[in-house]
């Protein structure tokens, strides 16, 4: 698994559009008392579910490549131009 460039801010923002996915499609509320790595775990099972990202074998998921699949997910959505991606 090759780090992206810009993978920690990528995750941020891949959280936050998660989160709007998710309460956009009706599917979560998130709390302010929810932990990062919680809501990591459900958007990712969210998105699998939905089919927008291929699942990981369950024994290869950790806090790390849920990060990392996140960031992926999230840089394909961005413009070729877009600044996280240089």
């Amino acid at each position: 698994m090759k780090k992206l460039k810009h993978e920690a801010e990528l995750v941020k923002a891949a959280l936050l559009a998660g989160m709007k996915y998710a309460e956009d499609r009706g599917a979560a509320i998130f709390e302010p008392t929810d932990s990062v790595n919680e809501r990591i775990l459900y958007i990712y099972r969210l998105l699998v579910h939905d089919k927008l990202v291929q699942p990981l074998p369950e024994d290869q998921v950790s806090q790390q490549t849920l990060r990392h699949k996140l960031a992926l997910w999230y840089s394909k959505q961005l413009p070729k131009d877009h600044p996280l991606l240089k």
